[in-house]
């Protein structure tokens, strides 16, 4: 017998992705092609130059750059990475691809065996200390 037709769901519509020139997150501006009355300008940075973001924007590049050491100084070290699924591995660590979001790990101990190298999607870490 096959299984019965779903059930139709209604659609989510979530805020728009990032722009275009490559930032991240998504837009603080508002897209003001649709609306020909508001005279506010997308493009207006003048908010972008306070101290306050001058500083946050300082700390940020920071320690993504303290992150990218620790990635570069961490190949061959022992790791243990903990997955969203409570699972506890042991591995060599390799390497990080953070544009793909994943770690490149040699001879990962995991429940059932000893892998000689595999890729940890960084999406199903939640937390490796070395």
């Amino acid at each position: 017998m096959a299984d019965p037709i779903p059930v139709p769901v209604g659609i989510l519509r979530l805020p728009r992705g990032p722009d275009s020139s490559g930032s991240r997150g998504f837009s603080r501006h508002r897209d003001n092609s649709r609306d020909p009355d508001n005279s506010q300008d997308p493009r207006d940075n003048s908010r972008d130059n306070s101290p306050f973001f001058r500083a946050v924007q300082s700390a940020r590049a920071a320690l993504r750059e303290r992150f990218l050491r620790l990635l570069g100084r961490a190949r061959g070290k022992r790791a243990r990475f903990c997955l969203w699924n409570g699972l506890r591995l042991l591995a060599d660590f390799g390497a990080a691809d953070l544009h793909s979001g994943a770690f490149q790990v040699d001879s990962l101990l995991t429940p059932l065996g000893i892998q000689a190298s595999a890729l940890l999607r960084s999406g199903d870490v939640l937390e490796f200390s070395f």
